[in-house]
Parts: C-alpha cells; sequence; structure tokens
C-alpha cells in the first residue's frame, strides 16, 4: 500500500470517528501516525526528486521573500505585473504560470523579492499537479501571501490551508511553548505551569509510543494541543505569517465588502484596476516585521537613500554589522546610535544594544 494511501485511509477513519472524550485518545493517535507518514512523504520526494526542476531554483535575494499562493486563475500574475514590473503571463484559462517567476517590490527603501507561483491544486501535499513544488518554496518565504477571489467559494481559503499545513506549514500561529528534551533513561517526566484542558498525561504518553520515545522530560507552558505536541516532536514545521489577498472585489456588493472587513488578515484588492494597492503594501511591511537603519559615515550626513533592513527579531547593532559585512563586527569598538532606541543623541553603545525603525547608526572601529 503507497503513502497516499495509508494517509487516505487515516484520513477516512478520522472523519467516521465522532468528537468526543471517549475517542480523543484514538484521534490523537491517528493524527500522530498520519504526521508520521507525511513526514515520509516529503523525506521520499526530496531524496528521488533529483532537484527542483527547471525554473523552480530561484535564487534568495532581497531583504525578505514573499510568495504568492492560490487557485488557478485568481489574478496573481496580474498582481504581480503590477505591483514589480515583471510580467508574468496572463491568461483567461487556468494554469497560464507553469513556473516560479521572481520580481522585486521596492518599498521604504527596501527590496523585496516577490515570487509568482503555479495554481495550487487540491492534493497538492500528495504530488499531484506541480503542488509539491509550490509548497516547498513557500516554506523559504518570510511571508506568504494568500491570493483568493472574491467572486468564487470561500472554501478556497481552507483547502489551500489545508495542503500548506499538511507540509508542516504554520499559519499565522507561533511555535507552542513545549520544550522537549530526550534523554537515555529514567522514563517520561510531565511538567505543567498552566492547566492542561486539551490533552491529558495518557495521551501525551501514547503519542510518545508512537513515536517510540520512552525517555524525555517534557515541559508545557501553554494549554497545548495533540497537534502542538506532535509538531515539536516532528521539529520541522515551519511558523510562517500569511496575509489573505481578497482580489476581484470590483465584482462584489459594498455590503459583502463590508462583511470582508471584519475578518483579521485579509486584505481587498483588484488587481486589474489596482484599488488598495497601497493598505496592501502597508501590511505586508508591517506582516514582515522589517525595521530600517541608516549609516552614517563620520564627518557626513546620514545616507537616507540606501537604508540597511533587518528583521525585528535580530536587530542588535551585532545583526547589522553582519548584514552590511561579516568581517566588520571583528573590527568593532562601539556604535554612535541616533534614534527612538536611545535616551540621549549620539549616545555610544555596544553590539547587543536593540536598534528601532529609522534609528542612524555610525560604527567606530578598533585602531590597530
Amino acid at each position: 500500500m503507497s503513502l497516499a494511501q495509508k494517509i487516505a485511509d487515516i484520513e477516512n477513519e478520522m472523519a467516521r470517528t465522532q468528537k468526543n472524550k471517549a475517542t480523543a485518545h484514538h484521534l490523537g493517535l491517528l493524527k500522530a501516525k498520519m504526521a508520521k507518514l507525511k513526514r515520509e512523504v516529503i523525506e521520499a520526494s526530496t531524496k528521488s526528486g533529483g532537484g527542483m526542476g527547471e525554473g523552480w531554483e530561484v535564487s534568495k535575494s532581497g531583504d525578505a521573500r514573499v510568495g504568492l499562493i492560490g487557485f488557478p486563475s485568481v489574478g496573481k500574475s496580474t498582481l504581480m505585473t503590477k505591483l514589480t514590473g515583471t510580467f508574468s503571463k496572463v491568461a483567461e484559462y487556468e494554469f497560464t504560470t507553469l513556473t516560479c517567476i521572481p520580481g522585486v517590490i521596492q518599498y521604504k527603501g527596501s527590496k523585496i523579492q516577490l515570487l509568482d507561483l503555479p495554481g495550487i491544486i487540491e492534493g497538492a501535499k500528495d504530488g499531484k499537479g506541480r503542488g509539491r513544488q509550490v509548497i516547498a518554496v513557500a516554506r523559504t518565504c518570510n511571508l506568504i501571501m494568500i491570493v483568493l477571489d472574491a467572486s468564487k467559494p470561500w472554501t478556497h481559503k481552507r483547502l489551500i490551508e489545508k495542503e500548506l499545513e499538511g507540509f508542516g506549514i504554520r499559519l499565522n500561529k507561533k511555535p507552542p511553548n513545549i520544550i522537549m528534551k530526550r534523554r537515555d533513561k529514567g522514563g517520561i517526566t510531565i511538567t505543567k505551569t498552566v492547566d492542561m484542558t486539551k490533552i491529558d498525561d495518557d495521551m501525551i504518553k501514547a503519542i510518545l509510543h508512537e513515536y517510540r520515545i520512552s525517555n524525555a522530560d517534557l515541559t508545557f507552558r501553554c494549554d497545548a494541543t495533540e497537534d502542538d505536541l506532535i509538531d515539536i516532536i516532528e521539529g520541522n514545521r515551519k511558523y510562517v505569517p500569511c496575509l489573505y489577498v481578497l482580489n476581484k472585489v470590483d465584482a462584489i456588493t459594498m455590503e459583502e465588502l463590508d462583511i470582508i472587513d471584519k475578518f483579521p488578515h485579509y486584505v481587498p484588492i483588484s488587481g486589474n484596476l489596482e484599488w488598495n494597492f497601497d493598505e496592501l503594501l502597508e501590511k505586508m511591511w508591517d506582516y514582515l516585521d522589517l525595521i530600517r537603519v541608516y549609516t552614517k559615515p563620520k564627518g557626513q550626513i546620514p545616507d537616507y537613500n540606501a537604508p540597511v533592513v533587518v528583521p525585528r527579531t535580530a536587530c542588535a547593532v551585532e545583526d547589522f554589522c553582519n548584514r552590511i559585512h561579516k568581517t566588520m563586527i571583528k573590527q568593532f569598538k562601539h556604535a554612535l546610535v541616533w534614534g527612538s532606541s536611545v535616551k540621549h543623541n549620539p549616545q555610544k553603545v555596544g553590539k547587543d544594544h536593540k536598534l528601532s525603525d529609522e534609528d542612524v547608526v555610525q560604527i567606530i572601529k578598533k585602531i590597530k
């Protein structure tokens, strides 16, 4: 029996099983079995694929990478052409785009690489169409923009999420606060710092047994589910921010648009008419969570035209130096900083100082 058939059998059994306290333990084990099989599918595809194929190996460039994902003919290519000026073939029929097409958005002094990925289809995670390559490229992105057609069923959103989740991508989620340390002996030790309402000790031990883990220390610092525990054990999950771009809003009524506006992570646009592109770019910048830092050579005014762009999660002076050149930190003595991250302007800081958006930095090097 093939891996895809085994996964389908487990999915069918899960669909048949009623969700209640009596079946929760059984469903948790089924989820663990399915996660293991999906990992085998991913590993098999990377080993036997011999590379991703022509038109898929796009080198990472710019300050961040954004991927456009959606079903065929939702307007991804039109959006790509309008935002970046890079021509991506547009037609009225489905599957116009067959390879990964890169472009660059210039925004707030940064260069953001935008990838137009071919239309995803249901069953992509199991290798249908070019789905596996599409999702593999999506794992390398700093932000995923799922493009939806406002005139088509909303079930498309859930189908795309299911395909991405099946490949280990978690959208708009943070890693669960669970710490697992494997050891050679001593059995399973479970520590909880919060009340656990979704899984009990028996289910935790059963899932660990399914993975043949018999000695480990587990610390739960959140009200975790069985899915959270499986994600931590698997260890290959990718947590990516996601924006839902609702295209072709010129085809729906104002009442429908008002309802859509209440949902989180949504941006309504019209690619053809170029409606609401400003909000799309602003939200894209917010979700990427980048900051701009300006350089100031000694005795000169700051260079406001070419900021150094770094993620807010890695915005220390050392990260700033590494972004410019890997050898700079070896010659680093201290830095002078102007901006909102310091109390005085300028202020002398060390390499661990956290920078804020639009700070100005002057690096002072050691005298040899």
